[in-house]
């Protein structure tokens, strides 16, 4: 009973301030996927610098052009276009050694592509998996 009732409340917070939440499960052994203003994120067991090399290896195999790498000891950001033109970023963050945050975001303001979002993540599990 108080667990719907937190349910809805937090539902009705998201919906009034209008932030647009979406969770679903994942296979891979990712964990959870979160899904809030185009960018689709979640948490691998992998080192920061194996995660961001599976992500550029992605990118690369995917025949998406890098446009753009930044990184420090702990976050990076890779920028990327699709053959198309349509812009891809992917953030990763170290949580703890061992465990590496993942967001993607392809597309542009309002016009958001969760599912290319979803096939680069997928690439990125089943690369860390090997």
């Amino acid at each position: 009973m108080i667990r719907n009732g937190l349910i809805l409340l937090l539902s009705s917070y998201f919906i009034i301030s209008g932030c647009a939440a979406f969770i679903a499960g994942t296979g891979a052994g990712a964990g959870v996927y979160t899904y809030v203003n185009g960018e689709l994120k979640t948490s691998y067991h992998a080192e920061f610098d194996e995660t961001n090399r599976a992500c550029t290896a992605v990118l690369n195999s995917l025949e998406m052009e890098i446009t753009e790498k930044t990184s420090d000891s702990i976050k990076a950001t890779i920028k990327a276009k699709q053959s198309n033109g349509t812009p891809v970023t992917i953030k990763t963050v170290m949580i703890t050694p061992g465990t590496t945050e993942i967001s993607v975001r392809s597309g542009i303001v309002g016009i958001w592509d969760k599912k290319v979002s979803e096939l680069i993540h997928a690439s990125i599990a089943q690369r860390l998996q090997k």
